[in-house]
């Protein structure tokens, strides 16, 4: 993909400089920010950790990246106590402001999944307010691209069926294990996690064109300065509305603008490039018509308990992919992991060597009764539930690089965003690099690792509770017609 990058933008001064640089507080939510840049036209890498200084500007080893629009690092925030934020996010930010981008972006979910005590929005505005400074963070997280709204302040998110729900009564997402969502109101939601004072631009504010949109909004900021603005997000044309209000703000500030949001960000911003003429028109689905060859096996490797992944489970395999249950209490208990392991490997590489799919999962939807045989484990262990996600994606991701390696897989595909990050970095990659899109907010990635065996292999990443009930299918054949 041909790089567009950004030169002397925001007013700093500089020869070049990345449009974006983002943090994402989760691993599937990082590769959803990068499957929307590649959807835009933006050549886009994304990092397990945050890229040595050189690696953007040509310099060293990584020099392969010195044109990137666009860059990200993928992190695990929205698994993190306020105090593991603390010490976790500033280094990463400073280096993100090293960077010099235009737009600073922390990305978040866009179903906004979080709380007082996980994963918490409110810190991180926190924290990123006080190193970027600005005359207000924005914060959207409607992406009507993956069925996500904000309409009033108050949050709705599509279901697999397609229906769409107020966030506090979304059938999973106000049963989520870890941050279950009781308050679709964003601000209330937020006010429970920081004392920051949130404004609205609701969908009457922003439908209008950008100069009289833009005026209510200087409007807004002189008679309540707010330090966060969130904006309402119900179709695309507001979104795009939007994005110019984001990108003028950027402009003003000289770059280095923090923003809180969803991938409907870069959809927002990409909206304003384009009516800008900085990007073709054609940009907008640049990538979705390239198609990734079919794989004989695919591994499947899912942390995930939506209901949405064990439809998907039950599907493939009826389709007759292997369904292997990783037991996950027996791999976190020091005296029973290394016969565990041991087992599931064989069991997994018997079936691959077969010629078969395997799928290798912790558990089957919400009520599976495992989630909660693995909370027992945990506080037996002296251990948080939020230690789950760490510790099983580190096993699963172990179990994924001997199995790859060892069968000589060409496509794994990693579905849950809690323990995906886990997993990719135990996989033993250090960036990912879209080549396609298999469905809304689901890319498909190459990876570049320093182990010749793993470097080229590709990897689907998938939240829970995206792709439909023959999603696994679907990859497997790298896109194409499911029959």
């Amino acid at each position: 993909m041909a790089s567009i990058r950004n030169r002397n933008e925001g007013g700093g001064g500089r020869g070049e400089r990345p449009l974006i640089g983002y943090y994402g507080d989760d691993f599937t939510g990082s590769t959803d920010v990068l499957e929307a840049l590649f959807r835009q036209g933006l050549r886009t890498v994304l990092f397990l950790d945050p890229p040595e200084e050189g690696t953007l500007s040509g310099i060293g080893p990584k020099a392969k990246f010195a044109d990137l629009d666009a860059f990200g690092v993928a992190g695990v925030g929205r698994s993190l106590s306020p105090e593991e934020m603390e010490r976790e996010l500033p280094p990463i930010f400073d280096r993100l402001k090293q960077a010099d981008p235009v737009i600073v972006h922390y990305k978040i979910c866009s179903t906004f999944d979080s709380s007082p005590g996980t994963g918490s929005i409110g810190k991180a505005a926190e924290l990123g307010r006080s190193r970027f400074g600005g005359r207000f963070v924005p914060l959207l997280a409607g992406v009507p691209y993956l069925g996500r709204y904000t309409v009033f302040g108050h949050h709705f998110a599509a279901s697999p069926d397609g229906e769409v729900h107020r966030l506090d009564r979304h059938p999973t997402m106000s049963r989520h294990p870890a941050t279950p969502m009781d308050e679709s109101d964003l601000r209330k939601h937020l006010a429970k996690q920081t004392a920051l004072n949130a404004s609205l631009m609701d969908i009457a504010a922003l439908d209008a064109v950008p100069e009289v949109a833009g005026d209510r909004l200087e409007k807004m900021i002189a008679e309540e300065n707010p330090d966060l603005v969130l904006f309402d997000v119900l179709d695309e044309r507001r979104l795009a509305v939007a994005g110019e209000l984001i990108w003028r703000e950027a402009r003003r500030q000289g770059g280095g603008l923090f923003v809180i949001g969803s991938s409907g960000v870069e959809y927002a911003l990409g909206a304003a490039w384009r009516a800008s003429g900085r990007l073709p028109p054609s940009s907008a689905a640049s990538g979705s018509s390239i198609s990734a060859k079919p794989v004989d096996r695919l591994l499947v490797v899912s942390g995930s308990c939506s209901p949405a992944t064990a439809k998907q489970i039950a599907e493939a395999e009826e389709d007759g992919f292997v369904a292997i249950r990783v037991p996950a209490c027996e791999l976190i208990r020091p005296g029973s992991a290394e016969e565990t392991r041991a087992r599931l490997l064989a069991k997994a590489k018997a079936s691959l060597d077969e010629g078969c799919s395997v799928i290798l999962y912790s558990a089957r939807g919400p009520d599976d009764p495992s989630i909660g045989e693995l909370r027992r484990t945990l506080a037996e262990l002296g251990l948080r539930p939020e230690d789950s996600s760490r510790l099983l994606g580190a096993e699963l991701g172990g179990l994924a690089r001997a199995l790859a390696v060892s069968a000589g897989l060409s496509r794994i595909l990693i579905a849950g965003g809690d323990t995906s990050g886990y997993v990719a970095r135990a996989l033993g990659i250090y960036a990912l690099e879209c080549r396609q899109t298999l469905a809304p907010g689901v890319p498909l990635c190459r990876a570049y690792s320093e182990d010749e065996a793993l470097d080229g292999l590709e990897l689907v990443l998938k939240g829970g509770q995206v792709g439909g009930e023959r999603f696994f299918q679907r990859a497997k054949r790298g896109g194409g017609e499911i029959r």
